[in-house]
């Protein structure tokens, strides 16, 4: 199953499912379902959610809208994709272990003394780091920015997952984790600036469900940087290689860490983008995985 987001004048923000190329508006105000995360709420497991989303299609069998005709640039005057889901915390994984620190060292470390070492899984915990909230957040169409006081900006896709109440995987999508590199590289202290600011993240197009994509670790994910309309940079990774899966990192997230529905996490896909093609005002950044689908978004200062 895919749902997305998307905006129609004169209502506002609704919620849709897609079906082929056609997406069926299953927003439903009196149900208590006028968002993606009122949905997560509700269907609580991604059996739940997915079996909530398709008696809203058949109960309500309004008249489907063109998908290809969301996907547009924002206008208040005409029906557009949003971020797909309105998520109240994004949590990034970092993709290796700090310096010094092995997956053998890591698993025997004295520093690690719980109550029960037994209720530690043999497998190193990963690093987390807060990344934002919706608001910091931008969805297809919309600018992804670049700090005042940063000259070294840059994409950095990934591979995202929402959870549901119980903390488990309800879908995934695709995101793009910007980073003020020359922040983060200046001083320790200078990290969370450098990650967490307005406009320095991005998510969509759609939520793809467990059950639609399967697993999400042999899929392709490309970053394209386009300026003036010429192709400055393009690069695409399989995931069979990240060092953490999306399941697991939502296992460990939820570890003293209470739950939040509709949370994401997500884990870089391994692109190493050169300095030389740090982005720049008006540039764009396309970033596509297979099954999934295009997130596309200019580049603002």
């Amino acid at each position: 199953m895919k749902l997305i987001q998307f905006f129609l004048p004169g209502k506002g923000k609704r919620v849709g499912l897609i079906r082929g190329d056609q997406v069926l508006d299953i927003t439903a105000s009196e149900e208590g379902v006028s968002s993606m995360l009122d949905l997560v709420v509700q269907g609580k497991t991604v059996a739940g959610f997915v079996t909530r989303a398709t008696w809203l299609a058949k109960r309500l069998r309004r008249k489907p809208l063109d998908y290809q005709a969301l996907q547009r640039a924002p206008s208040r005057r005409a029906p557009h994709l949003v971020m797909p889901i309105d998520s109240p915390e994004v949590w990034g994984a970092m993709g290796a272990m700090p310096p010094g620190i092995t997956p053998e060292t890591a698993g025997a470390s004295p520093a690690i003394c719980p109550a029960d070492p037994a209720s530690l899984p043999e497998d190193p915990r990963p690093a987390f780091f807060f990344k934002g909230t919706a608001e910091r957040s931008a969805g297809p169409g919309e600018p992804i920015l670049i700090r005042h006081d940063s000259c070294l900006t840059m994409p950095e896709p990934g591979l995202a997952a929402v959870l549901g109440p119980d903390g488990g995987v309800v879908a995934f999508t695709i995101c793009d984790d910007v980073t003020a590199r020359d922040l983060a590289l200046a001083q320790p202290g200078f990290l969370s600036q450098a990650k967490v600011y307005g406009g320095s993240f991005a998510l969509g197009p759609c939520l793809v469900t467990p059950d639609e994509l399967g697993d999400p670790h042999p899929l392709q994910v490309r970053c394209t940087i386009l300026r003036g309309g010429e192709t400055m940079f393009s690069e695409a990774v399989g995931t069979a290689g990240l060092p953490r899966r999306l399941a697991e990192l939502a296992v460990w997230l939820g570890r003293d860490n209470p739950g939040v529905p509709g949370a994401v996490v997500f884990v870089g896909a391994g692109i190493e983008i050169p300095e030389a093609r740090a982005l720049r005002n008006g540039d764009r950044v396309d970033i596509e995985a297979q099954g999934i689908g295009r997130l596309s978004n200019p580049v603002g200062r």
